[in-house]
């Protein structure tokens, strides 16, 4: 029997506002643990929490972005359970009036577009962080920071309407760049702001009702999200095929391991006894809010997309490519401005550009390329002045030295020969050290031509301009051609 696996995604989107959701204090991301709490935001009696306007805000544009539709009035309330680093005691939510529903996602699924749908987002407080001591399976100390607690975020649950890995995978990566777009999360994933829990079951291909699921937590990359659904839709497949019963669990994933391991039994909703937080009055946006919030949307990812595709003449592959990340978007549009040529500028950045920053793990607005210094490697390669060949180690440089193009040319001797009489020079040589190549080619054998162009380039050490050699030597075979 052939299944098939039904996957919801869950993402908790840490929210950039300067201070948390129901108090002032900081969000600042590395501060030294439990240095930046308060009475509110570690629950002791007699507190009052106060909502941030600002979340408000990046709740409405997110809503906007991802097409639901905003509810007349919105309700807090207390999610009641026990860990170490939930010092209320309890984590204020939304359950069963959330901010928003209903919306939808679009992701290339192998080259064809599908809609995710997105059952609801909502506001919520964060929880502190464990930090434990030992390996995975068995820690030895367990230290807590509160640091965490109370800073706002949105959780964002979709429909079950993915069926891959790499669906899911393709998922996260559209909703991260979209909510970077947007402003509201920076969408950096190893510090925690950007984090995924996913359900997942497997049935019959062709059943229509959903399989027992499991939920998986701790993955912290698109790589883990993909690898942890992978191995778990096998576990669930063999247990299936094996007639043996799923067990609805919490699993963690192991990057080690690279398996999932049951940590305890799913909760269902009515483990946490919600009920309507009553120190918070429900939430009524106003309309007008509402609409200018939306004309102050800035450009999303696919209108950027289209509009690179109309105004630069950009294939879709590049396109595509340069606007996943707006930093990278942002830096191609600069060079442009600059002065280099659209086509050009992104076969460079996605080529030489990407390479470098993928190496050392940076992302384009901390290249030491700046887009100007691009665009001024580009007017030397327009000059005449080094070529395509030379332009490469010239930009290998200038990422390792921040350096103008100008000056690594002019530091190195890397200036290109276009003089007539020194290529000449430099073909006779060619010619004369390979007559048995030069017989042959005389006698026919058209494609070495580019073996003698590439013994000319061997002897100006690739400084002489291509164009040049070719036309110079083109001329010189058929005047020996003409003499056979």
């Amino acid at each position: 029997m052939e299944y098939e696996a039904v996957i919801g995604l869950e993402v908790h989107a840490q929210l950039l506002t300067d201070s948390k959701l129901f108090c002032t204090c900081s969000t600042r991301f590395g501060a030294e643990p439990n240095t930046q709490t308060c009475p509110v935001c570690l629950g002791m009696p007699g507190v009052l929490p106060v909502l941030n306007k600002k979340a408000v805000e990046f709740a409405i544009r997110a809503a906007l972005a991802m097409n639901c539709a905003i509810a007349e009035k919105s309700v807090f309330a207390r999610k009641n359970y026990f860990y170490p680093d939930l010092p209320k005691g309890y984590q204020i939510s939304m359950y069963e009036r959330p901010f928003s529903t209903k919306g939808w996602l679009i992701i290339d699924a192998q080259g064809q577009k599908k809609k995710i749908g997105i059952t609801r987002i909502h506001m919520e407080d964060d929880a502190g962080k464990l930090v434990h001591a030992g390996d995975f399976a068995r820690a030895e100390f367990s230290y807590v920071d509160l640091n965490r607690t109370g800073v706002p975020l949105l959780e964002i649950v979709s429909e079950p309407d993915i069926r891959s890995p790499e669906e899911a995978a393709e998922y996260i990566r559209q909703l991260r760049n979209l909510l970077v777009y947007i402003g509201v999360c920076d969408g950096n994933m190893q510090e925690g702001s950007l984090r995924c829990d996913a359900n997942v079951s497997v049935r019959p291909r062709g059943e229509s009702r959903f399989g027992t699921r499991a939920e998986l937590k701790n993955m912290n990359s698109f790589r883990n999200i993909q690898r942890a659904l992978a191995y778990e839709i096998e576990r669930q497949t063999r247990l299936c095929e094996c007639g043996e019963a799923v067990v609805q669990e919490t699993r963690l994933w192991d990057d080690a391991s690279g398996k999932t391991m049951g940590m305890r039994g799913k909760e269902e909703a009515h483990d946490y006894r919600y009920f309507p937080d009553p120190d918070l009055i429900p939430i009524a946006v106003d309309r007008d809010w509402i609409e200018q919030v939306r004309k102050d949307l800035p450009e999303l990812p696919g209108q950027k997309k289209d509009r690179f595709l109309k105004n630069y003449a950009l294939p879709e592959y590049d396109a595509e490519l340069l606007t996943q990340d707006k930093v990278l978007a942002d830096y191609f549009e600069s060079a442009i401005r600059q002065g280099a040529p659209p086509k050009w500028a992104s076969n460079w950045i996605m080529t030489e550009l990407l390479r470098e920053l993928n190496a050392a793990e940076k992302s384009a607005d901390q290249c030491p390329v700046t887009p100007e210094k691009l665009a001024g490697l580009h007017k030397l390669i327009e000059k005449g002045t080094i070529s395509m060949k030379i332009a490469k180690s010239v930009f290998a440089e200038m990422y390792k030295t921040g350096k103008t193009a100008a000056a690594v040319v002019q530091e190195q001797g890397l200036v290109q020969l276009s003089d007539d009489s020194e290529i000449l020079k430099m073909i006779d040589g060619a010619l004369r050290e390979n007559p048995k190549q030069l017989e042959q080619y005389l006698a026919g054998r058209d494609k070495l031509f580019g073996f003698f162009v590439g013994q000319i380039m061997k002897k100006s050490r690739g400084k002489a301009n291509p164009g040049l050699v070719n036309k110079l030597l083109q001329e010189k075979l058929n005047k020996l051609k003409e003499k056979a």
